[in-house]
């Protein structure tokens, strides 16, 4: 396998920032579930709830990369894939309602089930990221998730208190859309026909075309997904002021 930079690092790189700034929601419901029972057994239900959730979302992932080959798929992707980083940067509008459990089995079956309803977005951002190397996709799943789910307190407060990472992660995702986009095989022929190619892959005046597209992508998410949120914020102030 390619251990440089550009082959491995930098894809491992994104899969776990992706998963840690798409996760912080699967990291809250796990709490939320565990919170009742006792602590030695609440500590057994986030190992155990969270070692299947990492099985649970590599097999899909594995599923997601299988379908990404598929012509089309991949531009379908990438406009899911804009979408959900524009709703990363608007303003959160209310906590889960998750019953916490004071039985162990419950608890780690609630964790299972909110985590497969609300794993979509992890699922097709992670399989874009990955590409087609099964190794990075498990291995960047087996660092990150538990990451996300033993340090979701910190993170979420590093979340807050720093917002741009928020931001930062939306660029990522509207970044990893555009690559997607360039590297759809339904949209190989008209590549090579009307582009340099290097390596297999397109270049615009010296620059790798998925880089370009990726750039774009990420510009968009940022600026749509700020007006958007400064559109929502003064929305709810406005509601405020009339129900004063």
């Amino acid at each position: 396998m390619d251990f440089s930079l550009q082959a491995f690092w930098i894809p491992l790189l994104k899969i776990i920032w992706i998963n840690i700034v798409l996760s912080g929601d699967n990291a809250v419901v796990i709490a939320l579930a565990a919170r009742s029972l006792p602590p030695r057994q609440q500590m057994m239900a986030v190992g155990w709830g969270s070692g299947a959730a990492v099985a649970m979302r590599i097999v899909l992932t594995l599923f997601a990369v299988a379908l990404l080959q598929l012509p089309y798929l991949k531009l379908l992707g990438a406009v899911l894939l804009l979408w959900i980083g524009v709703q990363l940067l608007l303003p959160e509008e209310g906590e889960a309602n998750i019953d916490g459990h004071e039985n162990l089995l419950a608890a780690i079956k609630t964790i299972l089930i909110a985590d497969l309803v609300m794993s979509l977005d992890n699922v097709i951002a992670v399989a874009a990221a990955a590409g087609d190397s099964v190794t990075l996709l498990i291995l960047g799943l087996a660092i990150s998730i538990p990451l996300v789910i033993f340090g979701s307190t910190l993170l979420m407060k590093v979340m807050e208190r720093f917002p741009i990472i928020i931001t930062a992660g939306g660029a990522l995702l509207g970044f990893v859309a555009g690559e997607m986009a360039v590297s759809d095989p339904a949209l190989r022929d008209w590549m090579s026909a009307n582009f340099q190619m290097v390596d297999k892959k397109p270049v615009l005046a010296g620059i790798s075309l998925e880089v370009i597209v990726g750039l774009v992508g990420a510009a968009l998410v940022v600026a749509i997904g700020k007006l958007l949120a400064r559109r929502q914020t003064a929305a709810v102030g406005e509601s405020q002021e009339i129900t004063r």
